[in-house]
């Protein structure tokens, strides 16, 4: 079995520590870094899941992925793509269909972030602008319901951005789950690791 965990945009792959210290230490886990993956390419969503896409297909399976935010669009997408490679899925704040309008507002506030801010989360300005608007059209809608393996579906409770597509997604998979994490927004695996991490246990472990 091999866990991966996909950070989000604006993230790297250390914001998975604490949560990945609180699990068992006898099992194969992988982070994948993001922009390594586009490896000085210019940064489309097209282009970023077909390297996560490869990177994937290299691990044996079964995968159990989990992603949150952006991670989540990519963990999603690659399980309708090779539902038999994927034995099961936890997606963090999730979208299964761009909020257009929220990437609009993402990219004004990373076009007046400075340079140096935005490339500490591993993206530089101009990639990241690049990445938001290539996924607007994105829309999985037609397909969620594919889905034949344990969700867990998981978002903050202050995160209203995304509480309603949580929600419709635990609706439309066959057998998900659904949580939401107390006090934490957005970004749950930095903002309440612990609590994320007995989520994750219960769900994938059931200690």
């Amino acid at each position: 079995m091999n866990y991966i965990f996909i950070h989000g945009m604006g993230q790297l792959p250390i914001s998975w520590d604490k949560i990945i210290s609180y699990l068992p230490k006898n099992i194969k886990i992988s982070c994948p870094n993001l922009s390594e993956l586009v490896n000085g390419q210019k940064v489309t969503y097209d282009k970023l899941y077909k390297a996560f896409e490869t990177q994937c297909n290299l691990k044996e399976s079964p995968l159990y992925l989990c992603g949150v935010s952006l991670g989540a669009v990519l963990a999603l997408h690659y399980a309708l793509d090779y539902p038999q490679r994927v034995s099961s899925l936890i997606l963090i704040a999730p979208q299964y269909k761009m909020p257009t309008l929220l990437l609009k507002f993402q990219n004004i506030v990373f076009h007046i972030m400075p340079e140096r801010i935005v490339q500490e989360m591993g993206f530089t300005k101009k990639d990241i602008i690049s990445l938001t608007k290539s996924m607007n059209t994105l829309d999985f809608s037609n397909r969620i319901n594919e889905i034949s393996y344990p969700s867990l579906i998981i978002c903050g409770q202050n995160d209203i951005a995304n509480k309603r597509a949580a929600k419709k997604m635990a609706s439309s998979i066959p057998y998900a789950q659904i949580a939401f994490v107390e006090h934490a927004g957005h970004e749950v695996n930095v903002q309440a690791p612990a609590k994320l991490a007995d989520l994750i246990k219960e769900f994938w472990f059931n200690k």
